[in-house]
C-alpha cells in the first residue's frame, strides 16, 4: 500500500463504558490498539484510580471515572446500565471529532479482522452513516482447541440456514437459541462522528426520527465476543444476567419460531429441574470447544481459530503496569 492511500485511511475509534478487572480492560485496550485504533474513550463505571492513571497515561486514550460529579451534571446516574452506555456514547460523539468513525463496543467484545480496520470502512459511500460488525461467541477452551488458540461460533445470516446450522450443531438447545447463541446476534455499529442529535444506543443508532440510515454490513470484521469465556465466568454473571443483563425477563426469544422460549425462561427452567449440575451440562454443550461440537461447526463453516496473546499486548502497550 502506498502512503497516499494510507492517508486517505479513515481514523478510528472506540467508546465503551466499563466495569471489570484491571487485567480485562488493559486486553481491550491493548487489543483495539493493536488493531489500529487511533483512540479509545473509555468511560470507567466505578472508581479504580489505578486503572484509570495506567489508561490516561496513554496517548492514545481518552478515559475518564463517570463519579457523582459526572452524573450530577447529566439529571443523575440512570440505574440501567445500558442506558449509561448510551449516555457516555454520544459524549463521546459530541466531542471534537478525534476520529472518523466510533465503534460503540463493551469490554468483552474484540474487533477481529485478517486486513487493517480502516479499510473496512474506507470504501463506505458517504450516505454510509453506520457499519454493522456482527459476532462470533467465544467458546471456552476444550478438547477441540490448540494452545494458544481462541475458538468462537460463528453463525449464517440468513435465518432458516442460521437455525438449521444451529440444531444440527447444538441438537439439544439449537431450537432455542439463534445461531447457538446466548448472547446476542445483532452485533455492534461503527457510526460516523460530528452527526448532531445522534442517539446511540446498544446495537442501533437514530438520526432524526430514522434508525441506522445507510447502514451497511461489514463481513469482513467480526466481534469476537468473549460472552460466556469459562464456566465460572458465565455463572458469575448469570444472576446480574437473568436480572439486568442479556437474559432479562423482558426480552424476547432469540429464535422466532412458534415454540421458542426467551433465554430467561430457558435458564428459569433448566435451573429449576436441576440446579447448579443442570446449568453446567448446559454450558459444556453450547459453551465449550469440545472436539465433536468443534467439527460440526466446521462442517457448517463456522468454526473461527484466532491467536489471541493478550499479555504480550499488555506489555507492548502498557509496559511497566502490573
Amino acid at each position: 500500500m502506498t502512503a497516499h492511500m494510507t492517508a486517505q485511511e479513515p481514523r478510528w475509534g472506540v467508546v465503551s463504558t466499563i466495569k471489570a478487572p484491571r487485567t480485562a480492560i488493559l486486553d481491550f485496550a491493548a487489543w483495539h490498539l493493536e488493531a489500529g485504533a487511533h483512540r479509545l474513550y473509555l468511560y470507567l463505571d466505578e472508581d479504580v484510580p489505578e486503572t484509570l492513571a495506567a489508561l490516561k497515561a496513554h496517548p492514545k486514550i481518552r478515559a475518564l471515572h463517570t463519579d457523582a460529579g459526572w452524573w450530577q451534571k447529566r439529571n443523575g446516574r440512570p440505574d440501567k446500565h445500558q442506558v449509561r452506555q448510551s449516555l457516555n456514547a454520544r459524549h463521546a460523539n459530541n466531542r471534537k471529532p478525534e476520529v472518523d468513525w466510533l465503534a460503540h463496543i463493551d469490554v468483552d467484545e474484540f474487533l477481529l479482522s485478517d486486513i487493517p480496520v480502516a479499510q473496512h470502512l474506507a470504501p463506505l459511500p458517504r450516505d454510509c452513516l453506520c457499519a454493522r460488525i456482527r459476532p462470533v461467541e467465544a467458546l471456552a477452551p476444550g478438547t477441540g482447541h490448540a494452545p494458544g488458540e481462541t475458538l468462537f461460533k460463528a453463525f449464517h445470516l440468513d435465518q432458516s440456514a442460521r437455525q438449521t446450522a444451529a440444531e444440527a450443531c447444538f441438537p439439544k438447545w439449537g431450537a432455542h437459541l439463534s445461531g447457538g447463541f446466548l448472547s446476542h446476534v445483532a452485533g455492534k455499529l461503527f457510526f460516523r462522528t460530528g452527526l448532531k442529535g445522534l442517539q446511540v444506543k446498544i446495537h442501533n443508532m437514530i438520526l432524526e426520527g430514522t434508525q441506522n440510515p445507510g447502514q451497511v454490513e461489514l463481513p469482513g470484521l467480526a466481534l469476537g465476543h468473549f460472552h460466556a469465556a469459562d464456566w465460572a465466568h458465565f455463572i458469575g454473571a448469570y444472576q446480574f444476567r437473568l436480572a439486568q443483563g442479556s437474559y432479562r425477563e423482558e426480552l424476547k426469544p432469540q429464535v422466532r419460531k412458534g415454540d421458542a422460549v426467551k433465554l430467561h425462561d430457558l435458564f428459569r427452567a433448566i435451573d429449576s429441574t436441576g440446579g447448579e449440575a443442570a446449568l453446567r451440562a448446559f454450558f459444556d454443550e453450547v459453551c465449550v470447544a469440545d472436539a465433536d461440537l468443534c467439527a460440526r461447526l466446521d462442517a457448517h463453516g463456522l468454526l473461527r481459530r484466532r491467536r489471541m496473546d493478550f499479555p504480550a499486548l499488555r506489555t507492548r502497550h502498557f509496559p511497566g503496569v502490573a
